[in-house]
């Protein structure tokens, strides 16, 4: 097939080379599977622990086991794939996270994408459709996660436990430098809750990332309310910080007091209330959105609670929890951007929405 032949070829397929494909929307919906298998598994099965109700205590488990396949049929559907692509994902996504063990997630991702885009150039190209392509689909997936699976999540564990290990060494200075980089990526148009899943990030990592993602995202909301309402800050509040990305590319000074706030706060909980986040890795990167963050770090008391890594729940712990996630941020934020107000850095109208 000659080059041009080729180009038009992929462009027929909506097969699309690109880091925005890859990087952010594949990895964005791969959050969503996370999400809505192993993270509300997670908090299913919390709760039925809590209260001593076996279906829940079940529905949390079945949850659970569906997080390979949840995550790459999300990772098809924003990759366009047809639908005999998108369905043998289900093994795909099935057989990468198994293999790859505490990195399964990167396994998926980086599997998934290759067994999509395979599926989607035999995809309609034959008389056996039905067999062709989801053929194509499974035994490239299942080959690829046979082969590269294990090293791709062990590299990524071993980059998750470097990482966790060095905030256990040095709270203050990873405690600032995860909380300030992971809260930098909840705002940008990329997943924070699948980077933190990806790289395993639990712990007192985990807690920082949890600081780092509900000082951007209170703090904007707070920050802008005198312009957007209460509609504004539960937008950005519950919602995502990521809806500022366009008032950030008119004047990035904006985001600089919630960046502050997250390094203020970040070490705050490293150092001070030792804040971790025990309970799913995706729930670090996800802050006060639909308060997952703050589900995950409750789960991950319960978790040691039962397993004996921790006594009880105590009152430090809900103080820390509650001043981390709500209220230093949005005290925090505003005094930082008022001096940046009166130079003229940040006007009125900067952090306008359009809800």
């Amino acid at each position: 097939m000659q080059k041009k032949g080729l180009k038009e070829f992929l462009q027929k397929k909506d097969i699309v080379f690109s880091m925005k494909r890859y990087g952010i929307d594949a990895l964005g919906a791969m959050a969503q599977g996370l999400f809505a298998s192993l993270l509300m598994g997670t908090i299913i099965s919390t709760i039925g622990e809590q209260f001593g109700i076996q279906f829940l205590i079940d529905c949390g488990t079945y949850a659970k086991a569906s997080t390979g396949a949840a995550m790459a049929v999300a990772i098809g559907y924003a990759l366009n794939a047809p639908n005999l692509v998108l369905f043998s994902l289900i093994t795909v996504g099935t057989a990468a996270n198994a293999l790859g063990g505490a990195g399964g997630p990167l396994a998926v991702l980086l599997i998934a994408v290759v067994a999509a885009e395979c599926g989607k150039f035999v995809s309609k190209e034959t008389k056996v459709d039905i067999i062709v392509t989801p053929g194509v689909t499974i035994i490239v997936g299942v080959i690829f996660s046979m082969w590269f699976a294990p090293m791709i999540g062990k590299a990524a564990s071993s980059v998750g436990s470097l990482i966790m290990w060095a905030t256990d060494q040095q709270p203050f200075i990873m405690g600032i430098l995860i909380s300030v980089l992971v809260g930098i990526a909840l705002t940008l148009p990329i997943s924070s809750a699948a980077i933190c899943s990806v790289l395993g990030l639990v712990g007192l990592a985990g807690g920082a990332a949890v600081a780092g993602c509900c000082a951007q995202m209170v703090g904007f909301a707070v920050m802008s309310y005198k312009e957007n309402g209460i509609g504004g800050l539960f937008a950005q509040g519950i919602g995502t910080s990521m809806l500022q990305m366009g008032n950030i590319v008119k004047n990035p000074k904006i985001w600089i007091p919630p960046t502050l706030a997250s390094a203020i706060t970040g070490p705050l909980a490293t150092c001070l209330f030792k804040m971790q986040m025990n309970g799913a890795a995706v729930a670090s990167g996800m802050g006060t959105c639909g308060l997952v963050g703050q589900i995950g770090v409750y789960t991950g008391w319960v978790n040691d609670v039962a397993n004996g890594l921790k006594a009880s729940i105590t009152a430090f712990d809900w103080i820390g929890l509650i001043l981390i996630c709500f209220v230093l941020p949005a005290v925090l934020t505003p005094i930082i951007a008022h001096p940046l107000r009166k130079m003229g850095w940040i006007k009125d109208g900067d952090l306008k929405l359009d809800l």
